[in-house]
């Protein structure tokens, strides 16, 4: 992500403040300028954003960050909705009688809308579901405590996303994590692994790209709750490093796809952050990863994946080491084997081609 200051006096603020603690301004995000603003209010709920140079135009704050202040995002003036593109999208949201609730869906929303960003700057389209047909929708249950107990399983069907609120919850998710022997478990993680099942449906399934997946991924079309029963109950298979990227990812072409699709927005977002940053490596010896700030990976003009991956393997090498110095689990526990890097690139390709064929459009609006 990039870094953000308050546009009334410049003071570094980050993607989640609703105030800036140097002039006291409200802030907020502007989905449509993608950028953190000042706001002062204005007549009849309206509030004008500060942007430079000199700019200035009405906005109404998202109700959510209105009512419950769950929310730090804007809504356009002449847009009826009374929810922000992020908030819009929440079909189901946790009962809020509960304070461990209200704390979940905080968390939620913060994971969502970090995700939405990456998109919105991929020119990737993010649309409310309307019935069946198309579009996106997000669904956060928690599990039944009743007689009839019944298990919220977090997953994607036909645009809708249901995240089972538990995984807001530390505890809840790093004992499923040491459970199910994974490396590697996020809240974040889940929506960008369940957003790639979303934009398959968008980019791969119907599209001339079918083919080229199935020679990277494998054939989607083999039994999925067979793979699944195969998966919890013989585990990946022996030396699956050498060509996924996680042991989920062997399960079945779909879940290969998620997982290297969730891989890449970790990459974007990362690398835009080390960008933002001035961020360099320059060792002392000409043997050591090195690294000069990385350009935005989500300017449409950055096609380099050759550059990112270089970049990102600098960079990791740097974060697993300051991790293990601060006595912690490796920030980044994944090896990149060469097909696990031919599938990102595979998907960095894909996501350009629309970005490309979309243009125009994008222009226009």
């Amino acid at each position: 992500m990039k870094t953000f200051h308050c546009s009334h006096c410049q003071n570094l603020v980050f993607f989640e403040n609703i105030r800036c603690l140097n002039c006291g301004h409200s802030l907020a995000f502007l989905p449509d300028r993608r950028l953190m603003a000042a706001l002062t209010p204005g007549e009849d709920g309206r509030w004008k954003a500060e942007i430079p140079p000199g700019d200035s135009r009405p906005y109404r704050l998202c109700a959510n960050y209105d009512q419950v202040s769950v929310c730090n995002w804007v809504v356009s003036t002449d847009d009826p909705n009374d929810f922000c593109r992020s908030c819009r999208l929440n079909r189901i949201i946790p009962d809020l009688s509960s304070e461990r609730n209200r704390v979940a869906w905080f968390r939620l929303e913060v994971a969502k809308r970090r995700l939405l960003y990456t998109l919105m700057g991929l020119d990737l389209p993010i649309e409310p579901k309307n019935g069946n047909n198309g579009g996106l929708a997000f669904e956060f249950l928690e599990d039944s405590t009743d007689g009839d107990a019944k298990r919220v399983l977090t997953g994607h069907d036909n645009g809708l996303i249901t995240i089972n609120i538990a995984e807001a919850d530390d505890v809840h998710r790093e004992r499923q994590r040491s459970l199910q022997k994974e490396h590697y478990r996020t809240l974040l993680g889940h929506f960008r692994h369940e957003i790639g099942h979303y934009f398959w449906d968008q980019l791969i399934a119907y599209g001339p790209l079918l083919e080229d997946f199935r020679a990277l991924f494998g054939d989607e079309r083999a039994d999925y709750q067979k793979a699944l029963d195969r998966h919890y109950g013989e585990g990946p298979p022996a030396r699956w490093e050498e060509s996924f990227i996680s042991a989920y990812s062997t399960m079945h072409p779909w879940e290969d796809w998620a997982e290297s699709w969730a891989h890449y927005l970790h990459m974007v977002d990362a690398l835009e952050t080390a960008g933002a940053t001035g961020l360099a490596l320059r060792p002392k010896r000409p043997d050591e990863p090195r690294m000069q700030p990385p350009p935005d990976p989500l300017s449409p003009n950055y096609r380099d994946f050759d550059a990112m991956i270089e970049a990102w393997l600098s960079l990791t090498y740097v974060l697993n080491n300051l991790s293990r110095g601060l006595g912690l689990p490796d920030s980044y526990p994944f090896v990149l084997s060469a097909p696990a890097i031919r599938k990102l690139r595979f998907i960095h390709d894909t996501i350009n081609a629309h970005r490309e064929a979309h243009a125009p459009a994008a222009s226009a609006a």
